[in-house]
């Protein structure tokens, strides 16, 4: 069992990218639900990584038979499927600002979920993801 629960463990960390690099400073500096944090940053960090994955999101796309093709396609259906849910669009509704941007950018950036982000991103791109979750611009 223990094998089997490490070799869990190690599978579950490839590809936690950006969106876990960016909530797990966020659950630390404010205490939020980290699935929560996942679900509000999801779009950012599709927009931001899109030139690497738009390719996929065409497969995506028609493996979900969504009526909008491609990349376009798989980003409206995570919006209505949040909407739907009950997931605010924004981090400013679970009550964060822009003033600790630095920080969390800095955080960020050594997390380890970084390193299996399909575009290697700089601090500066953490956190303009950052400041555009919590104003909500795509």
């Amino acid at each position: 069992m223990l094998v089997a629960s490490s070799m869990g463990a190690t599978a579950f960390q490839r590809g936690l990218d950006a969106m876990h690099a960016l909530a797990h400073p966020l659950r630390a500096l404010y205490d939020a639900h980290h699935g929560t944090l996942n679900a509000v940053l999801m779009q950012y960090v599709l927009e931001a990584n899109r030139t690497s994955i738009e390719d996929r999101m065409d497969v995506l796309a028609r493996y979900l038979r969504l009526p909008t093709p491609g990349f376009d396609g798989v980003l409206e259906w995570v919006l209505a499927l949040r909407r739907d849910i009950g997931i605010v669009h924004t981090l400013a509704e679970l009550g964060m600002d822009e003033a600790r941007a630095d920080l969390i950018s800095q955080m960020a950036v050594i997390d380890g979920a970084a390193g299996t982000n399909p575009i290697v991103f700089e601090q500066s791109t953490y956190r303009k993801i950052f400041i555009n979750a919590v104003r909500g611009q795509l």
